[in-house]
């Protein structure tokens, strides 16, 4: 049988065992094109509240997503050019990165974005990773909220380490960028190079040799875009002078061309 029957298989059986799942949306119409059937599908996903599910579930949803990143085309380190010293740019999903850490833009609740196909970063990562995700960011807030109080919330700037998975990361590096209500300030540019420190730190604890990271803070988080690579560029470039030979590569994985200009334009 072809690997796209397979995968076909594999959908229509997770679509029947997601909507089972579901209280709300047990009864729900599927229809037969292939990518209304995935939409439904990563939208259960993303609404589902952490919990457990069966292993033969989990091991066909693993073997989906698996196949779904494959289609999408995994990403080297090796296929990604050196700019300056340790430091990269690439412009693409993040979730294609065969890297040992890539960095979500969470936010302080920690279990992932909950609109159904969203496009943020949040959304794109539990998606592809899989709903172990969702369950063992939950199992790291409930083990704060003992600490700390049933209405800890993650601090801005404080790293959470989690499994990446089915991505072809090892790790994923969740963090909370500081959000722009009115006028930047300085304490804001404080917290967003914070996140940078934070999270080269976390990866130098955990023996984790090459990240990526995203435009943190930026899009809903109103951080404007050029300050912010100006930030995580002169954050990045500090540490590594500060800690020669611990981290081989970093990435600054962007999205919009915009993006991808600034981060050229500070690194040439």
């Amino acid at each position: 049988m072809s690997e796209n029957k397979l995968q076909e298989q594999r959908l229509n059986y997770l679509l029947d065992e997601f909507k089972a799942d579901s209280d709300e949306y047990k009864n729900i119409e599927i229809p037969d094109n292939i990518n209304d059937k995935k939409r439904i599908l990563r939208s259960l996903m993303n609404i589902r509240m952490p919990k457990k599910m069966s292993k033969t579930v989990l091991e066909v949803q693993d073997e989906f997503l698996t196949n779904c990143i494959k289609e999408k085309g995994i990403v080297e380190l090796s296929d990604i050019p050196v700019l300056k010293n340790e430091i990269s740019i690439w412009q693409g999903d993040i979730i294609r990165l065969k890297v040992d850490a890539i960095v979500n833009a969470a936010n302080s609740v920690m279990l992932g974005c909950f609109i159904p196909m969203h496009i943020c970063i949040d959304n794109q990562i539990h998606t592809f990773a899989g709903i172990q995700l969702r369950e063992e960011c939950n199992r790291q807030m409930e083990e704060f909220k003992v600490k700390y109080g049933k209405d800890y919330e993650q601090p801005t700037s404080i790293p959470m380490l989690t499994d990446a998975y089915n991505l072809p990361a090892k790790k994923i590096i969740h963090i909370v960028g500081p959000i722009v209500n009115n006028k930047l300030t300085e304490k804001l540019e404080k917290e967003l190079s914070d996140c940078y420190t934070n999270t080269l730190n976390m990866c130098l604890e955990n023996g984790l040799k090459s990240v990526a990271f995203c435009c943190i803070s930026t899009g809903v988080f109103h951080f404007p875009n050029k300050r912010a690579a100006e930030i995580a560029i002169g954050t990045v470039e500090k540490w590594l002078l500060e800690h020669p030979n611990t981290i081989d590569r970093v990435i600054f994985n962007v999205f919009k061309d915009k993006d991808k200009e600034y981060y050229e334009e500070l690194l040439q």
